[in-house]
């Protein structure tokens, strides 16, 4: 078997547990997610809203994310994703580092810190994005990188309905502006902010902090990695 019907066939898989109804077992975490969320203040919860919409905003507008050279046009896919991987798990070790330092502080660190995580997350979607051939500086580009970590983080109902937008991304493009100006970027946020899953930010929490820190942003990164490479092998292999 060669590695395209690989990957097309790890694809379909991929495609199967993010439409898949949520089970009773996601039901039971939903609720436990839930009440671990009951345990993070306010003024968490606002500071987390706050450093979503303020990142949303440096993906559209900003320079903050800069990325290596894009590789070569004529590169096969399996080069491409041997470098890919080798960014994932990069950037899945330093963010289990960062996660560590900002969960053993408690909230008031992880607070301050929270934005730099989401800087290492957003810098690997940029980098895979470039490996995989795409122009990070195109604006809708950029919303596509959005809306794969939107994806990575969404419950299984919220998941379906990014995925869906993912799916039919080149009809979407017809539908998209080609400059921020021009695009409803509040409203966006809004919703992104909704499915996001913040619970998954336990890390704040005192005491388990610095381990469910270390532990749970590598796998998270890794998750975050996975996503990008199926959403942009379904592009990729679109055009093939």
């Amino acid at each position: 078997m060669g590695y395209t019907e690989k990957v097309k066939i790890e694809l379909e898989f991929w495609k199967r547990d993010i439409l898949e109804k949520p089970s009773m077992v996601d039901k039971l975490t939903s609720k436990v997610q839930k009440k671990i969320n009951s345990y993070i203040p306010d003024k968490v919860h606002s500071a987390i809203t706050a450093a979503i919409k303020t990142m949303v905003q440096t993906v559209l507008y900003g320079s903050a994310y800069t990325t290596s050279a894009m590789p070569p046009a004529e590169m096969s896919l399996i080069h491409r994703e041997a470098l890919v991987k080798d960014k994932i798990e990069s950037y899945g070790k330093t963010g289990a580092a960062e996660g560590g330092i900002t969960g053993a502080g408690g909230f008031l660190m992880s607070l301050a810190d929270f934005p730099i995580l989401i800087g290492i997350k957003m810098k690997l979607l940029f980098e895979i994005a470039s490996l995989y051939g795409f122009d990070v500086k195109d604006f809708r580009e950029r919303l596509y990188i959005l809306h794969i970590f939107q994806l990575a983080f969404s419950s299984q109902e919220g998941g379906a309905k990014v995925y869906h937008k993912l799916e039919n991304w080149e009809n979407q493009l017809l539908l998209l502006p080609e400059d921020a100006e021009h695009f409803d970027w509040l409203s966006f946020q809004q919703e992104y902010r909704d499915y996001i899953d913040i619970a998954k930010l336990a890390q704040m929490l005192p005491v388990v902090g610095a381990a469910v820190g270390a532990v749970a942003n590598y796998q998270l990164i890794k998750k975050l990695g996975k996503t990008a490479m199926q959403a942009y092998r379904m592009r990729v292999l679109e055009k093939s």
